[in-house]
């Protein structure tokens, strides 16, 4: 089996109180060969802050940061 590379795409809006958990799901399976990408679409919560501490880029409607 090859270990190819597998993109998880994770929109987001408004979920600050669910985006860590999401992100802790996604890096405890036992495939580590992943590409995580986080699409925030103008949250007005502290969504992209959490991501942003847990040192993730975040992909904006207006830049990537």
């Amino acid at each position: 089996m090859t270990n190819e590379l597998i993109s998880i795409i994770i929109p987001l809006y408004n979920k600050e109180k669910a985006i860590s958990q999401t992100l802790m799901s996604v890096l405890n399976q036992t495939y580590n060969n992943l590409e995580i990408i986080i699409a925030d679409d103008g949250s007005t919560d502290n969504s992209a802050s959490i991501v942003k501490k847990d040192r993730f880029g975040i992909w904006t409607n207006q830049i990537f940061s």
